[in-house]
């Protein structure tokens, strides 16, 4: 069991790309794999650090291949949205979101040189749970606009209408709440072992 969060996280990296590719395919089969992959994705992110903290199976391979797929998962179907709803989904608010980021793991490594690491925070937990709901909903919403009516009259509406611009704005507000608190108010620790987001 030991390797299997390992197993877990690579597949997720081969997957990413695929995913990717196929949001920009104007095709109902295309949106629902899509949509089928993101969702996988996101479980095996669960699943592989429950599986490693139940298991004892961390490993440093882990710690260091997993929040990198994480960031490609998440930062990479954003930007890819920006291209496929530019609208809805503005390259500044995506560069905001990536720019927290960017710091939080800028100051993780900066920890890290001196031997210390920084814990992963409660409310980071609730940032990756926003961000992940916000894009599945996008996802399925758009697998929906290519279905049949009246869904698609639905679904014309409900892009139109600006809603998901204002559901970005509100995920972009707690992305950088959230990473705000990293340097309000740290916890930091010289466990190794320890992981982040």
């Amino acid at each position: 069991m030991k390797h299997v969060p390992n197993v877990l996280t690579i597949t997720r990296m081969v997957v990413t790309p695929i995913l990717l590719l196929l949001l920009f395919a104007d095709t109902l089969a295309a949106q629902a794999w899509a949509l089928g992959l993101f969702v996988y994705a996101s479980i095996s992110d669960w699943a592989d650090g429950q599986l490693a903290r139940r298991f004892g199976a961390g490993s440093r391979l882990g710690q260091f291949l997993d929040p990198i797929a994480d960031k490609v998962l998440v930062l990479g179907t954003f930007l890819a949205l920006v291209f496929v709803l530019p609208e809805d989904v503005r390259w500044w608010l995506v560069m905001i979101i990536a720019l927290r980021d960017a710091a939080v793991t800028g100051y993780r490594v900066h920890l890290k040189r001196r031997g210390r690491v920084l814990t992963t925070s409660r409310n980071a937990k609730w940032k990756t749970a926003v961000q992940l709901t916000f894009l599945i909903a996008v996802l399925l919403l758009m697998t929906a606009a290519r279905t049949v009516e009246p869904f698609i009259g639905w679904m014309q509406v409900l892009f139109a209408s600006g809603a998901i611009f204002w559901a970005l704005v509100v995920v972009t507000l707690v992305t950088v709440w959230t990473g705000l608190d990293y340097f309000i108010n740290p916890s930091i620790s010289t466990d190794d072992k320890a992981d982040g987001h």
